[in-house]
């Protein structure tokens, strides 16, 4: 497959980090982009799921049968097709019965945090280890911070941004941004500024994507 030319592809992914299929679709799209050779840059942008979640979360099995109707079976299933799915990319979901579901306005803030320090990429990929292989504690501040400091931040400064919501406002315009341009549910993936795929695509798909992009910069 050709690789797209010298001038960078410009990929802004909206997501959560509670969102399964928002990491199963960056690995997938991370996969595809390695095979092509694409030169690109990442941008990730906030969404919550759940901004009305209350602060303690919420039972996931439970929050899935409000939100979604669906059954306990329908919920093992799911849970089954996303375990072969991150296996396919390389990530392992550890889902559990008590496992919670969490409002992640916090955790955004420490992405925008970390984001002024070339960190939110890092801080993200963590993020979705410690919510869906590991069962920590997303909202918990400090456990947001153990986090953080476990790829070399600053645990201090990391509490202190939680604490005084420093960034809340900045959080919020982002979010307000993408809902507005039309994102109602992640992930949502916008190529160059204008070509949207929503979705864990597949690996094959996610390589079509990108040779079409590449077709059309030719």
């Amino acid at each position: 497959m050709a690789a797209l030319d010298a001038k960078k592809l410009h990929i802004d992914i909206v997501s959560d980090v509670v969102c399964p299929w928002c990491v199963v679709a960056y690995r997938q799209l991370a996969q595809a982009l390695q095979a092509s050779g694409t030169d690109y840059e990442v941008h990730w942008h906030p969404f919550e799921l759940n901004p009305d979640m209350p602060a303690e979360g919420q039972n996931l099995r439970e929050h899935i049968a409000e939100k979604y109707g669906a059954s306990q079976a329908q919920s093992e299933e799911n849970r089954r097709h996303l375990v072969q799915a991150g296996n396919d990319v390389g990530f392992e979901f550890n889902f559990a019965d008590d496992m919670r579901m969490h409002n992640t306005f916090n955790v955004h803030q420490l992405l925008h945090w970390a984001d002024q320090q070339g960190r939110m990429h890092d801080l993200k990929q963590a993020l979705f280890v410690a919510h869906f292989t590991h069962r920590r504690n997303l909202s918990d501040n400090q456990v947001l911070a153990d986090v953080a400091a476990e790829i070399g931040l600053d645990r201090s400064e990391a509490l202190g941004v939680l604490a005084d919501q420093r960034f809340a406002d900045e959080v919020r315009a982002a979010e307000h941004t993408w809902v507005s341009r039309g994102i109602r549910s992640v992930p949502a993936i916008i190529f160059n500024h204008r070509h949207l795929v929503s979705g864990a695509q597949g690996v094959e798909n996610f390589s079509r994507i990108l040779q079409q992009l590449a077709t059309a910069e030719d």
